[in-house]
């Protein structure tokens, strides 16, 4: 069901949700918490349906916040708030509205969300794109207990994981993040059972991948090795390597697909370790909404050792990053991650895929922790 408002106002917008619920016979609100989309009309389609898909695990109220503060000066100085409510299977297992602010309302958009959210309900802010520098100082980001950013969207991701850094506060995550659960429980379960020291580490993925670089500075501040960070040309992530005294622990990922788990004196083992969407990332974020401390831990103890990395005549070259460095002793004096370029290597099989392995993190990284995989 769905019910359009044109120039109107919070009181009402909920008065129509009531009548959507009761419309369709759904009197009781069974949602979790209140999910409020930061976007534009060009991201909002593809934000919602993820939402959308996300809120089959996680019933919720989602509100996208699309502003508009229009061109002209007789644009922006008028104030108007349009909405359209979806209930039912137009909105997934939850509701969802879209409220676009039009001219000076766009800039005070935390006044018409605070009267929409669900009362004692948890409050998660999701910004698919143009996120703030201080997520936690947005009017909105203070709303909520939990607050999602995405580097991969921005220009410069590696320096905006250097801006994550700076401002980090609890609450905040990260998608680029949440994209190496599956790496991290897998590399957890390896170590697991190998009980070998890790003397050093290699990570390959795509030049200005955040989740490469989040993934190197996890296993630099767990495991306190040097992490040398390489260049391959992905997709994403497409490999891993640990060096012990008794042989490398490998995981590999040609086809962002399947990946190979080597490890000494074992036969092979192909696992699933595709790359996932991003309704499958928001709702494991949403999963849970207490800080990640080992998030914070790994993006603070790199920030002011990320570098650049650019190409010429076909070469990989290194300059320092440009961003200002974190005023935050590293917890380990570890070396900063270095990039080469990986040398070429044949494609993996491809046998029947394998169920993907959740184990939980080791004691020998150290990493007793929550989240986040592959990119």
């Amino acid at each position: 069901m769905k019910i359009d408002l044109t120039d109107t106002t919070s009181s009402k917008i909920n008065s129509g949700l009531i009548e959507a619920r009761r419309s369709i016979g759904a009197g009781a609100v069974g949602m979790v918490l209140t999910l409020v989309i930061v976007t534009d009309e060009g991201s909002a389609y593809d934000a919602l349906k993820a939402a959308g898909e996300a809120s089959r695990e996680h019933p919720s109220r989602i509100l996208a916040v699309i502003s508009r503060p229009g061109r002209s000066p007789r644009a922006r100085a008028e104030a108007r708030l349009d909405a359209e409510i979806r209930v039912g299977s137009d909105a997934g297992t939850g509701e969802t509205v879209l409220l676009r602010l039009h001219g000076e309302l766009a800039s005070q958009a935390q006044s018409v969300v605070l009267p929409l959210l669900l009362p004692d309900a948890p409050v998660v802010v999701w910004w698919p794109e143009n996120a703030p520098e201080n997520p936690s100082r947005d009017p909105l980001g203070a709303l909520a207990q939990r607050r999602i950013t995405d580097a991969v969207t921005a220009e410069s991701p590696v320096e905006q994981l250097s801006t994550r850094a700076l401002t980090y506060s609890p609450g905040d995550t990260h998608l680029a993040w949440t994209r190496i659960t599956p790496w991290r429980s897998m590399l957890a379960a390896a170590l697991d059972q190998r009980h070998a020291k890790v003397e050093s580490a290699v990570v390959e993925g795509e030049s200005y991948n955040p989740s490469a670089e989040l993934l190197a500075l996890w296993l630099a501040s767990r495991l306190n090795v040097k992490v040398e960070r390489v260049v391959s040309d992905g997709p994403g992530l497409t490999g891993v390597r640990l060096r012990t005294a008794g042989g490398d622990v490998t995981l590999d990922r040609n086809d962002g697909l399947l990946a190979k788990l080597s490890m000494p004196e074992q036969p092979d083992r192909m696992v699933a370790l595709k790359r996932r969407d991003t309704a499958e990332l928001i709702a494991e974020e949403l999963r849970r909404l207490d800080p990640d401390d080992i998030y914070a831990a790994s993006v603070r103890y790199g920030v002011e050792k990320l570098q650049r990395v650019g190409r010429s005549g076909g070469e990989v070259v290194e300059a320092q990053d440009g961003a200002e460095s974190a005023q935050l002793p590293p917890a380990h004096p570890v070396a900063s991650p270095t990039r080469t370029k990986a040398t070429p290597r044949a494609a993996a099989p491809k046998p029947e895929p394998a169920s993907e392995s959740r184990a939980a993190e080791p004691k020998a990284a150290k990493a007793g922790e929550r989240k986040q995989s592959g990119s």
